[in-house]
C-alpha cells in the first residue's frame, strides 16, 4: 500500500499544490492549496478521488490563499502548520496587500501540528517534522513507505527557502535541512513548494546553499 501524489502548480506564483492519495481507499489530502480552487477541484474529479483533508506546511499567502474557501466548499478539516506561524495567518490581509493576491479569508486550523505527529491519508500514515527558519512554524509531511517528503519551501532543486521575510531565520533553516531532512534517507524524493522535484542525495550532492558531498 502506497501514497500516489499529483502536482498542481497554481496562481501566477506557480507554487505547487500537492494532492496525496491512498492508493487503497482513493482518499486524499490536499496539501498547500494557494489558489486557483476551481483547477484543484477539477483534478480531483478528473482522478475520482475523494479528498479528506488540507494539510498546510506554512502559512505564507502563496500556500494558503485558498485554503479557507476550499475548506468550506469541501467541508475539510485543516491541519498545520506548526502553531509558530499563527501571525502570518493573523496578518493574511496584510500579506494580500504585499503579494497583490485576491482576497481571501483567514482561518484557524482545526489541528495544529508539531514536530513528531502524524497525520493520516486513507489509511496512509505521513510523519510531521518541524523544520523552522523559512518561517517559524515550517512543517514537512513525511511518507516512510513511499520515501517521499513535501517540504513547502524549505528547501528546492538547487536552492533553499528564503530567510529575509518576518521571524526567517537562515542559521535556522540550514539547520532543519541538514538535521531533520538529510537523515531520513538520500533516496526520499521531495516535492518542494515551487519548481520540479529532486532528491535528497542530489541536493546533498549538489546544491550549493547545503550541499555536503
Amino acid at each position: 500500500m502506497s501514497i500516489r501524489y499529483l502536482i498542481i502548480p497554481v496562481t501566477s506564483y506557480q507554487q505547487n499544490c500537492s494532492i496525496l492519495i491512498c492508493d487503497k481507499t482513493n482518499k486524499a489530502a490536499i496539501v498547500d492549496p494557494g489558489g486557483d480552487i476551481d483547477m484543484i477541484l477539477n483534478r480531483l474529479d478528473l482522478e475520482n478521488v475523494e479528498a479528506e483533508v488540507i494539510l498546510v506546511t506554512h502559512a505564507h499567502l502563496d500556500h494558503v490563499g485558498a485554503v479557507a474557501e476550499l475548506a468550506s466548499r469541501l467541508s475539510l478539516p485543516i491541519e498545520g502548520p506548526q502553531i509558530d506561524d499563527q501571525f502570518w495567518i493573523d496578518i493574511i490581509p496584510q500579506q494580500i496587500e504585499i503579494f497583490g493576491f485576491p482576497h481571501c479569508e483567514g482561518f484557524t486550523p482545526n489541528r495544529w501540528l508539531k514536530d513528531g505527529d502524524t497525520v493520516s491519508v486513507g489509511e496512509q500514515t505521513l510523519q510531521v517534522i518541524h523544520c523552522p527558519g523559512h518561517t517559524p512554524g515550517h512543517i514537512v509531511f513525511f511518507d516512510m513507505g513511499s520515501k517521499l517528503a513535501v517540504v513547502g519551501d524549505v528547501i528546492f532543486k538547487g536552492s533553499i527557502g528564503r530567510t529575509d521575510f518576518p521571524k526567517g531565520n537562515h542559521a535556522t533553516l540550514i539547520n532543519s535541512i541538514k538535521n531533520k531532512l538529510w537523515s531520513l534517507g538520500k533516496d526520499v524524493k521531495f516535492i518542494p513548494g515551487h519548481g520540479p522535484m529532486s532528491t535528497f542525495g542530489e541536493e546533498m550532492k549538489s546544491n550549493p546553499y547545503v550541499g555536503i558531498e
